[in-house]
């Protein structure tokens, strides 16, 4: 079933949804929204040339990684060793952003979804602390490569990822990882499954494990009515700002 959404900061119960995750159409790309949904695992994902509306996505099959599980391929550690590239986060999300939208001209590919309105509901995010990048320098202090998500308590939920040279989104991945593990993290959701990102080792879990570590207290309002209770209003990317690696 696919729900129409109104002006009202609600959400349907997400498990109603399509086999394919989607949910609800309408609304808006408002903070408030964004911070509900994300709190109940759904997220916006529609293409800005083909969609008058936001489409709302929440699968019941989540592609996750797990901090403590990241795989670090031999060629990756080798690339970490040599000590090309320097790691920051939070330090230039907006051209984390941009090169998420631009690079290999994925702005003017069929079904692109980063427009300008979609980046400034997450540039809002991230001056409110609850969305945050992670940026891969080289050595001339250009930005090569990065990654960007939401924080929700422990869990980061990856938006998207990007390369200018070979690797430096993998290696955005796996410094991510490694800090969390270190503040105790819990989960990387990956939204949507790829090849590299499995071979990090993502892998799936059910919606109900993923609710467990995303918003344990959620589970019991799904079986209250419409969403409308919006949780965590703390800051939680605090840890995460201006971390160097």
């Amino acid at each position: 079933m696919i729900f129409q959404l109104s002006d009202d900061i609600v959400f349907p119960d997400p498990r109603m949804g399509e086999e394919d995750g989607l949910l609800a159409v309408g609304g808006d790309l408002s903070v408030d929204r964004l911070i509900l949904a994300y709190s109940y695992g759904i997220f916006p994902w529609f293409s800005f040339r083909d969609w008058p509306e936001p489409a709302w996505y929440c699968p019941m099959q989540r592609f996750v990684v797990f901090p403590d599980e990241i795989h670090v391929s031999h060629s990756m550690r080798t690339l970490m060793n040599k000590g090309t590239y320097r790691v920051t986060f939070n330090r230039d999300f907006d051209g984390v952003i941009q090169g998420c939208s631009q690079v290999d001209n994925r702005y003017y590919m069929a079904g692109a979804w980063l427009d300008e309105n979609m980046m400034s509901a997450y540039r809002e995010l991230n001056r409110q602390g609850y969305a945050c990048s992670v940026e891969v320098w080289n050595k001339s202090g250009d930005l090569v490569g990065g990654l960007y998500g939401v924080v929700m308590g422990d869990c980061f939920i990856g938006e998207s990822m990007f390369s200018r040279e070979p690797n430096t989104s993998k290696l955005a991945l796996i410094h991510l990882a490694k800090f969390m593990q270190r503040i105790g993290g819990k989960l990387i959701d990956c939204q949507l499954e790829t090849p590299h990102l499995k071979s990090m080792g993502g892998r799936f879990i059910p919606y109900v494990e993923y609710m467990e570590y995303l918003n344990p207290g959620g589970l019991k309002e799904l079986n209250k009515g419409p969403l409308t209770t919006i949780v965590d209003e703390e800051n939680p990317s605090e840890q995460i700002n201006d971390e160097k690696q």
